[in-house]
């Protein structure tokens, strides 16, 4: 999703955002970094499958997604994370690695870890490498509808 698609969608509901500009990163904590957010307040979009259909894991930037948690939360038989060749077509307007969480805009369910829901704000990957969106949380929440749960290992943050 390019920065003015996201825009546009945001502006077409009335959503008040912010857009944070940074130099070229490719991991949530290099973004966190030269953006000054705390990698837990980071929201970074794990693309996993979901007994072979794609969905997205909203986790802090700084975690790992616990696959046995969400397996067990989706009922299904298999969760494992998607490889980049896997879902990049699903995300034709994105870079990749830089998709936005509005699952919502892509057909895919989003599971977001429940620590992110508990901040007044939000900030994720504006579709680039480039570009972060900040917003409410609950701006987002109403917008994606996501299922809302514990999916991180609880002592499994990297530095």
């Amino acid at each position: 999703m390019t920065l003015s698609k996201l825009r546009d969608f945001l502006d077409s509901r009335h959503i008040k955002y912010m857009v944070i500009s940074h130099s070229l990163a490719y991991t949530a904590q290099g973004v966190a970094a030269l953006a000054h957010v705390s990698g837990k307040k980071l929201a970074k979009t794990v693309i996993v499958k979901i007994d072979g259909i794609l969905a997205m894991a909203v986790i802090p930037g700084s975690c790992h997604v616990d696959l046995d948690r969400l397996r067990a939360l989706t009922g299904a038989q298999a969760v494992e994370i998607a490889s980049e060749l896997e879902f990049k077509d699903a995300f034709p307007d994105c870079e990749t690695g830089a998709m936005p969480p509005f699952g919502n805009l892509y057909q895919m369910a989003v599971y977001v870890d429940a620590s992110l829901a508990e901040n007044e704000e939000v900030t994720f990957s504006a579709g680039t490498h480039r570009e972060l969106v900040r917003m409410k949380w609950e701006d987002m929440a109403r917008l994606v509808n996501p299922i809302i749960d514990r999916l991180i290992y609880e002592h499994a943050a990297v530095a």
